[in-house]
């Protein structure tokens, strides 16, 4: 391989907020989902050029800011996007309470399939809404939709947005071209705006493809919003960039309004020259740290087979997060992460906090260094032998 993913880079003391939240210095941070790889050279670089230029001021968003996305998408996935269709924001984070903000009214219903990332659910009540709940199916160790209860949820004209993973957080599912329509078409049919989160796009598994929901149809485009952003692929969730695409003129001004209300309408110095440097000279950088990260998955694979064959770890077609049932152990997610930290020095996260689907599962993060998630796996060993 041309670049090393196998170098063990030191981040505690950085002020990492995976590596310093830890108080102990002993403790083995794979929860929060950022990677212990440095990034792309090539956007290395563009931030030292910019470091060097010494001035940092406020900063305006160039033509060569949306050719860079405009193509990635369009080579890599087959996404058409215009120019004007898209509004810059720090993160996906501020850019999904921004669009709640936009198209729906304290009180209105959000629906959500959980377990799912947990800053959907601050999102909805930080804008005064109500979270519903439509559960991913979870049968022989692989999650899919329960498409009619779906629908149940969405026909309640309260109901006015969903919001959609894709790739899916935590699950690691990511959604076929079929299975993604016949969501777009419940929505359509009910009158539900979709919102969704591709921010895990490029980390798709071998023998997987990630598809756009904006791809499926110029209706569906119409009646959906993309938060996108390089900073999962890139490791650049510090430098705080992403973006909304919203090809509705209607929509995009309401969802402008709202970017502007909350405050999240600047971005930052280095933010512009990170993502221009990686969609345009990132792509073999990215392409080797999808095949480390696979062999990442195998090994873990592996490990579970011959030590610890009793228990599920789910099938990861998309991001770096894997999501491990601990129902064999007969306890619960929340006391196996609480026993790995207490006794292994190993911090991952608990499976509720991503809804009650997640309460008898653990995530691990297993973007770092071979010989760290290693050293992980048997922290878990010890304490899922113990548990069960």
């Amino acid at each position: 391989m041309k670049y090393n993913f196998d170098e063990i880079i030191t981040r505690r003391g950085t002020n990492s907020y995976k590596w310093d939240t830890p108080s102990d210095s002993d403790i083995l941070p794979m929860w929060v989902a950022d990677m212990d790889f440095r990034t792309a050279p090539s956007v290395i670089e563009a931030l030292r050029e910019r470091v060097d230029h010494g001035i940092f001021g406020y900063t305006k968003v160039p033509q060569e800011y949306y050719d860079a996305i405009v193509d990635w998408f369009d080579r890599r996935h087959g996404l058409r996007i215009l120019r004007e269709w898209i509004i810059y924001t720090t993160g996906v984070v501020p850019a999904l309470s921004a669009i709640i903000k936009a198209l729906a009214a304290p009180g209105d219903k959000v629906l959500v399939q959980t377990p799912v990332y947990n800053c959907f659910f601050s999102s909805i009540h930080n804008n005064q809404c109500v979270m519903v709940d439509s559960p991913l199916l979870y049968r022989n160790g692989r999650y899919s939709i329960d498409f009619d209860h779906l629908e149940q949820k969405a026909s309640d004209p309260a109901v006015k947005l969903m919001l959609l993973c894709n790739p899916h957080n935590p699950a690691g599912r990511v959604w076929s071209r079929e299975e993604l329509g016949k969501i777009a078409r419940i929505c359509l049919k009910n009158d539900v705006f979709l919102v969704s989160d591709e921010i895990h796009c490029e980390l798709v598994c071998p023998g997987f493809r990630y598809t756009p929901v904006a791809s499926l149809s110029e209706e569906i485009r119409m009646h959906s919003v993309t938060c996108i952003s390089p900073s999962k692929a890139f490791n650049l969730a510090g430098i705080q960039i992403a973006n909304i695409v919203a090809a509705d003129e209607n929509i995009r001004k309401k969802i402008d309004r709202a970017i502007n209300i909350n405050e999240v309408c600047d971005v930052n110095a280095f933010a512009v020259n990170a993502l221009i440097a990686a969609y345009t000279e990132g792509e073999e950088w990215l392409e080797e740290l999808g095949n480390y990260l696979y062999g990442n998955y195998e090994t873990l694979k592996e490990f579970f087979r011959l030590q610890l064959p009793q228990f599920s770890v789910l099938p990861l077609e998309g991001t770096y997060l894997v999501w491990i049932d601990c129902s064999a152990s007969g306890r619960t997610g929340d006391f196996i992460a609480r026993t790995l930290l207490e006794r292994e020095r190993l911090m991952v996260n608990a499976g509720s906090m991503y809804g009650e689907a997640g309460t008898n599962f653990i995530r691990l993060n297993i973007a770092c260094p071979r010989r760290i998630l290693l050293r992980g796996l048997d922290k878990i060993r010890k304490v899922l032998i113990g548990a069960s």
